[in-house]
């Protein structure tokens, strides 16, 4: 927990520079205009289309019309906002952690060699395929929302699982070799779903959570280059004590 904390509070302290705040806040701006689009034009649609569908439509037949409504709403707002989410994860993928990927290798990481790919099709796949299964995740636990407190553990975990799954190897795919992405995926399994998750927390402070996706981006990036940094490092620490 410590190195997800240290990776949180390196990705805070870098918004004292002026080109982090240009990062961060592209995909903010793109995700709050989209989530405003959303709302005007297709909350009702989506209301009326989860009122004919279970477990909407169950609760109208047993005669909880009031509840079926609160339920669609909130399930059109969650919607809306996974959307958006997703929408500027996938930007901040694809567009803005490359950028700050390059920033952060020329100062606070210029000791850690780029040894992998630069591979824009293999990380812009990534996070399509991810995209892809989040939203069918999505889609396939809408019924356990009925279940009290899984409407928002359910997203929490998902959006939790999207980072992880989003960030780490886009964070990585430049520097570490695919042994040394196997090695440290393995081994920092739990750290990274962990950072994910506390991203994923963040995202639903208001206002807060429009700049998380780039805040995500940017946190994986401290996380994944310093514990490459850290591998390499206990790698040439033991092969310098079998030489002596």
């Amino acid at each position: 927990m410590g190195e997800v904390m240290q990776a949180v509070a390196r990705t805070l302290g870098d918004l004292r520079h002026g080109k982090v705040w240009l990062y961060v806040l592209a995909p903010a701006l793109f995700s709050l205009l989209l989530s405003i689009g959303l709302a005007i034009w297709a909350l009702g649609w989506m209301v009326d289309q989860m009122m004919v569908w279970p477990p909407m439509s169950l609760l109208v037949g047993w005669g909880l019309v009031w509840l079926a409504h609160i339920l669609a709403y909130l399930g059109g707002w969650m919607a809306i906002f996974a959307v958006a989410y997703l929408t500027a994860s996938l930007l901040a993928a694809i567009v803005i952690l490359p950028l700050m990927l390059k920033f952060l290798s020329a100062t606070t990481y210029a000791d850690v060699a780029p040894m992998g790919k630069d591979s824009f099709v293999a990380a812009a796949v990534n996070s399509v395929g991810a995209s892809i299964l989040f939203v069918l995740a999505w889609v396939a636990s809408i019924p356990l929302w009925l279940i009290p407190g899984f409407s928002l553990l359910i997203p929490l975990l998902l959006m939790g699982w999207l980072n992880r799954r989003t960030f780490a190897y886009d964070a990585l795919s430049l520097h570490a070799t695919p042994a040394e992405w196997r090695t440290l995926q393995q081994q920092h399994k739990a750290p990274l779903f962990m950072l994910g998750l506390t991203m994923a927390l963040l995202a639903h402070i208001p206002f807060v959570g429009l700049l998380v996706p780039a805040l995500a981006a940017l946190s994986f990036v401290h996380y994944g280059l310093e514990a490459l940094r850290r591998s390499r490092g206990d790698a040439l620490l033991t092969i310098e004590g079998e030489r002596v």
